[in-house]
């Protein structure tokens, strides 16, 4: 926290990135190594089990499994990098960060801050290459005979070749990939509420986020009253098969108004494409079974949110969604160390953060102690 201000303006230096989002990176990375700091000793818990055999006394304990590979991106680039060693250090693992070819000046601040606060020589490295030899570099990670854990976060296409190269190698994987979140509007919403949450989901750090909410699948009954968000040749493609543009649409240079679509349908890549941008597709259905199905309707399965003035039937639709995390009239975007962070289908698998972490980054081993001499069936 003390190098704050410098390392959010490595942000917007190398990624573009608002003094604000830089800012606030940093808080959250700072905040991800208080709590694991905090969960170091849980990694040295036993576990006592009972045990059918007389004299016999047994347990599980946890251990580190040795080197650990994050493989970290640049959309948040500072929370996204601490999370790759956060947890693997406090559970007593040493940790090789491979920086992002677009930001390796964050993540090398991010490595020289530990270093500088005491971390021990050697348990925390740094790897940065041209992206032209990227390929290169990962599978040499990590077919490294030490390596035993690899984490990564990124796209579903580099995840499905960082799962495969794993596969060759027996070697376990944590993956957060693409998503295409969506945000469920019920006929009985707080449509102020909703509107609020999908337009910081939507349009917050310009829909450069994992959770970022790309479509809005709202009751028919109450989609005139809304409105909101995302971007890129999405657009174009949905435009030309009919969405209707309710605001936005226009580039400027490299830069993408915030751009609400509605009456989008199945046929238009914006419906199941991640944009990571700032448009948005409003997705009008009829009743909560339809809801479902738009919102399960894509590889993708991240984040979600449900807006209902009945929690109870909002829990219901949400225990429906094919999502790794769903919020209850909140946005799709949410993040906090403690909670179980990951996705199913498409969008990876394995969870970050919480006692979560504590299953990917140790081993559980089985060790019996026999108190008296055991009679042996044979």
């Amino acid at each position: 926290m003390e190098r704050q201000a410098a390392i959010a303006a490595l942000v917007t230096d190398e990624t573009n990135g608002t003094i604000g989002w830089g800012m606030f990176n940093v808080q959250l990375g700072a905040g991800m190594l208080a709590y694991y700091a905090n969960q170091a000793d849980v990694g040295a818990e036993e576990q006592e089990i009972p045990s059918h055999i007389p004299g016999k006394r047994a347990k599980g304990v946890r251990e580190p499994v040795g080197v650990v590979v994050g493989i970290a991106p640049w959309n948040a680039p500072v929370v996204l990098g601490v999370r790759a060693v956060a947890a693997p250090l406090a559970y007593g693992n040493t940790v090789v960060l491979k920086a992002s070819e677009q930001c390796p000046g964050t993540h090398a601040a991010i490595v020289q801050a530990l270093k500088d606060a005491g971390v021990p020589e050697g348990a925390v490295n740094l790897v940065t290459n041209d992206p032209k030899d990227a390929a290169e570099v990962v599978d040499e990670l990590i077919a490294h005979p030490a390596v035993r854990r690899i984490s990564f976060t990124g796209s579903t296409r580099v995840g499905r070749i960082v799962a495969e190269t794993a596969a060759r190698h027996l070697k376990r994987v944590l993956l957060e990939l693409g998503g295409k979140a969506p945000l469920v509007v019920l006929a009985d919403a707080d449509l102020e509420g909703a509107v609020a949450a999908a337009n910081f989901g939507s349009f917050m750090h310009q829909g450069q986020i994992c959770m970022s909410t790309e479509r809005i699948v709202i009751d028919r009954s109450v989609a005139e009253e809304n409105a909101l968000r995302r971007v890129t040749e999405h657009f174009d493609d949905a435009v030309a098969k009919g969405a209707k543009v309710i605001t936005g649409g226009k580039a400027d240079g490299l830069y993408f108004e915030p751009t609400v679509l509605t009456d989008v349908r199945p046929e238009m890549r914006l419906y199941s494409e991640e944009s990571f941008g700032p448009i948005v597709a409003i997705v009008p259905v009829d009743g909560v079974d339809e809801a479902v199905r738009v919102a399960n309707d894509t590889e993708y399965g991240l984040s979600s949110a449900v807006f209902s003035r009945d929690v109870d039937a909002a829990l219901a639709v949400a225990r429906r969604l094919e999502t790794g995390m769903c919020h209850i009239n909140d946005a799709t975007v949410n993040d906090e160390p403690p909670m179980p962070f990951g996705g199913v289908k498409d969008s990876g698998w394995g969870r970050f953060g919480g006692k979560a972490a504590l299953e990917e980054f140790t081993e559980l081993r089985w060790i019996t102690i026999q108190d008296s001499p055991r009679q042996y069936p044979i």
